[in-house]
């Protein structure tokens, strides 16, 4: 029976699936504080950055992936403007409920909400201008078959922009970002009131593909021109790819 990783452990695809949404429905209320204690609030400067690589122009179609809590698809509604349009999926519930809660108090009429599961999207071919994915590729089940349906649902010369958790090759860097990810589930313990999602995010970071290596998925799922930006040295990376 095929197995895939969940953090440091074997599973089937359809229990980690499950275990991963678990894991977001326990977090879901709290997951903007959390992120900002983890990255010291650099991921909301490394959201802003990939705005820039999209490429988006007023009246585009964009959609985010993985979007949770919404503070991306926010950044994007402000760059297509009342005539684009930004659709913000997740699939997972709670944390879909928690993004639209946020964003129906702010002014962000050209947001729709879809609750969808990456690996296969209920949108058409060759339909959005850009797609951004802000550390939730690390999650998916089979990273081949998401990307493959990021790369179908893009319009020719459309825009993927992948921002995710990377690798530190410094060696002494790495060793002082690795004592510091030891921190975050007893973080998450005080902050959460629970540290395992914390202990698996920890694990997934270290399982997730290498720069180059998930450059390489992106060519083999069709996509052109494809670069990647580091941020602090690696700890988090920015990937790019065109249609």
């Amino acid at each position: 029976m095929k197995t895939v990783d969940f953090g440091s452990i074997k599973v089937t695809p359809q229990e980690k699936t499950a275990r991963v949404g678990e894991v977001f429905r326990r977090v879901a209320p709290r997951y903007d504080a959390m992120n900002d204690l983890m990255s010291l609030g650099t991921h909301r400067l490394m959201k802003r950055a990939a705005i820039e690589w999209t490429a988006l122009r007023h009246g585009n179609r964009a959609l985010d992936l993985a979007g949770g809590t919404g503070d991306l698809a926010l950044l994007l509604s402000d760059v297509v403007g009342p005539t684009g349009s930004v659709t913000l999926t997740d699939i997972n519930a709670a944390m879909l409920t928690v993004g639209r809660e946020r964003l129906t108090s702010e002014p962000a009429e050209n947001i729709r909400y879809v609750q969808a599961d990456g690996s296969a999207l209920p949108f058409p071919d060759d339909h959005f201008h850009a797609v951004t994915i802000a550390f939730g590729l690390r999650n998916f089940t089979d990273k081949a078959v998401g990307l493959a349906e990021m790369h179908r649902v893009l319009a020719p010369g459309g825009v993927l922009v992948v921002l995710e958790f990377s690798h530190i090759e410094n060696p002494l860097l790495r060793d002082a970002y690795e004592a510091f990810k030891s921190t975050w589930p007893l973080v998450g313990k005080y902050v959460v009131g629970e540290a395992q999602p914390y202990e698996y995010l920890v694990e997934s970071i270290e399982r997730h593909p290498h720069q180059r290596e998930l450059e390489t998925m992106l060519v083999d799922a069709g996509f052109r021109h494809t670069a990647f930006e580091n941020f602090f040295f690696g700890a988090a990376a920015m990937h790019r790819g065109v249609k």
